[in-house]
């Protein structure tokens, strides 16, 4: 490599675990990093951790991260000579490339032209089917009218899965199980593209039903080399986002692992690549030597550090040197196994929803790599990834990589958002993970994912927590004592045990304590007087209730059900209206999608509860709250039957 390159200033062009990623290579290299930052990110520990920073615009990404403009502009405020984009965001952005081209500022990534094939999955296609790399069944939609999408779709059979053919991460993709569903789908994989892209361009391709998502760790220079450092296998996914990833692959055969790494190198040269790429394949795992290219990333990868681990390279210190003109060294011999983890602010009990909120403590154990877009007093917000950090573990084979991760996201505590810990945990047990019989719809079979009551031990915290809160000692009384918390929340010591404490979890549960037992449990209280508590990486919300509370709850118990739905249609999580599907004061019927949200890359319909007619509470730009209600739906009156005249009635017949 050059050890002697001639840039000297770094503008990140990104933010959370990737942009504090690159600013600790770029201190390291001894190069000035200057990160850029939305009003929502102000306090954000990348703002922080860089020699300089700048401000470039307002919360939502179109209107800071993915402007353009405004990234040329912090750069040449701040005096850099390269951008470095990570990934996501600008990082395929070729409109990006291009003013740093016109403003002379190097863009530390690939060139124009790799970009503008790659980065479009139709071009992509034909351009490596062109050179012998084995590409999926499917067509292009561009230019294409519903109705002959549905021929094109019939031809090449279901199911079919939609993608935009711009951009990346799963966003937008839509899985078609037949023809009835194909309106639906590309309707919405339209507007995700066109929100998320700027192009609703999109791409259907014949659906593989059990998987392999293999991807090859691909280099290149401006001397025309390029090399291939290795596999990673990025099957466990849900939604087509990636949970947990590997390298080397889990059981791929010598053979198998060469042609791969032979095409994604054609694939690369193809277009004469320079800086990190990913090259991602398809292999059916019930026919394991087919493989199918997927597409190419012209980018570096979320999960770059299982390469970084096995391979023993800095992959963002080999990107800043070819960036300078440097040549690349040979490639490395493999040593070990490595795995990583997303941690994701969501909800797996309510079916993966994104989660918000203050991070009350966040701690990660020794001994493994974690890279963190948070620390102890940041916000997660709505308008980004829901991904907050990465564990990844090494080890000399993969059992004791995998033990290792699972050993540290025990270890690790994340207290004032849901997060996905426990699930991760759950999944790396699993018997077919262990023995690496994967495919991308895995984690599907462990759906839909139950909610467990909290230990003993967490109560116990909890109740510790919200004495101390009080700055009371224990009390030793014989009647009811109520305390007032932050937030005019009340908690409750009855006069059966003065030392038990009642408390609501988020799935409406109510639990008590009469045990001290706390063990390992680490706990803190939100400022709606919440208390969170964490055990052997399960995080939980629990709300104080008092005795009036409780009896009241019981009392509903024990009342019938009833069988009507409540008029309100509610947002099941925070986030933004990204759609509004019916008109004011239209006939809905039940299930029917009433509006559309959208937050941290997912977007989720809200449906009609029951017939009726809908009043929307919302239009599309506003900001929704988790539980807000965004439309109440009345039910029809039934009109009663019209009288009939006894001569009227048939012979025979009855009114």
């Amino acid at each position: 490599m050059n050890d002697s390159p001639t840039i000297d200033t770094v503008l990140v062009a990104n933010r959370g675990e990737i942009a504090r990623r690159i600013i600790r290579t770029l201190r390291d290299q001894g190069i000035r990093s200057v990160a850029v930052y939305s009003d929502a990110d102000v306090a954000a520990p990348h703002v922080r951790e860089a020699d300089d920073a700048v401000l470039i615009g307002r919360a939502p990404a179109a209107e800071s991260y993915l402007d353009v403009d405004a990234v040329i502009r912090a750069a040449q405020h701040s005096g850099a000579d390269a951008i470095h984009p990570g990934y996501g965001f600008l990082s395929e952005s070729v409109a990006l490339a291009q003013a740093c081209a016109r403003a002379g500022i190097v863009f530390i990534g690939p060139s124009t032209l790799a970009l503008e094939i790659m980065g479009d999955k139709a071009k992509a296609r034909e351009h490596v089917a062109a050179r012998g790399v084995p590409v999926v069944p499917g067509f292009t939609a561009e230019g294409l009218s519903d109705a002959e999408i549905a021929g094109r779709a019939d031809e090449i059979g279901y199911p079919l899965l939609v993608k935009p053919s711009a951009g990346g991460g799963g966003k937008g993709m839509e899985i078609v199980s037949d023809a009835d569903g194909l309106g639906t789908a590309l309707a919405s994989a339209r507007r995700i593209a066109r929100a998320a892209f700027g192009d609703d361009a999109l791409v259907l391709e014949r659906l593989i039903r059990r998987p392999r998502h293999i991807e090859v760790q691909v280099f290149g220079d401006s001397h025309g080399t390029v090399i291939a450092l290795g596999e990673r296998e990025c099957t466990l996914q849900r939604r087509h986002q990636k949970v947990v990833e590997e390298a080397p692959s889990a059981g791929l055969t010598v053979g198998l692992t060469e042609r791969l790494l032979e095409a994604a190198v054609r694939a690369a040269e193809s277009v004469a690549y320079v800086g990190a790429g990913t090259v991602e394949f398809l292999v059916d795992a019930d026919a394991p030597d087919d493989f199918f290219f997927i597409e190419m990333n012209t980018r570096l990868q979320v999960e770059h550090p299982v390469t970084e681990a096995v391979t023993g390279l800095d992959l963002v210190a080999l990107q800043l040197g070819v960036a300078a003109g440097g040549a690349l060294p040979a490639p490395p011999a493999l040593s070990g196994h490595a795995v990583e983890a997303r941690i994701y602010a969501e909800s797996p009990e309510r079916d993966f929803l994104p989660s918000t909120g203050r991070i009350l403590r966040f701690a990660v154990p020794r001994g493994v790599r974690v890279d963190a877009a948070i620390e102890t007093g940041s916000e997660v917000t709505g308008f980004y990834d829901p991904m907050i950090a990465k564990v990844i573990a090494y080890g000399p084979d993969r059992a004791t990589a995998l033990a290792r991760l699972d050993q540290a996201l025990a270890q690790t505590i994340v207290l004032g958002a849901d997060t996905n810990i426990a699930f991760l945990r759950q999944l790396l047990a699993n018997e077919r993970v262990v023995s690496g019989d994967l495919d991308t719809g895995l984690i599907e079979t462990l759906l839909p994912v139950r909610s467990a009551e909290p230990s003993a031990a967490m109560i116990a915290a909890a109740k510790q927590e919200l004495l101390r809160g009080t700055g009371r000692a224990e009390p030793r009384l014989t009647q009811d004592v109520l305390f007032r918390r932050s937030g005019g929340v009340w908690g409750a010591l009855t006069d059966t045990d003065a030392r038990a404490v009642a408390f609501l979890t988020d799935a409406e549960e109510i639990v008590e304590s009469s045990s001290d037992a706390v063990g390992g449990v680490i706990a803190a209280t939100d400022a709606d007087g919440a208390i969170w508590v964490s055990e052997d990486g399960r995080s939980m919300r629990l709300r104080p209730v008092d005795r009036r509370q409780r009896m009241l709850r019981r009392l509903a118990a024990q009342r019938p059900v009833s069988a009507e739905t409540a008029p309100e249609a509610r947002a099941p999580m925070p986030g933004s209206i990204v759609a509004v599907h019916v008109e004011e004061g239209a006939a809905v019927t039940a299930g029917q999608p009433l509006v559309s949200i959208e937050a941290m890359k997912m977007e989720h319909p809200v449906l009609a509860p029951h017939d009726g007619t809908v009043h929307l509470l919302v239009t599309v730009g506003d900001q929704a709250k988790r539980d807000q209600a965004v439309a109440t739906v009345t039910p029809v009156a039934v009109t009663p039957a019209e009288t009939i005249a006894p001569e009227d009635i048939p012979e025979g017949g009855t009114a």
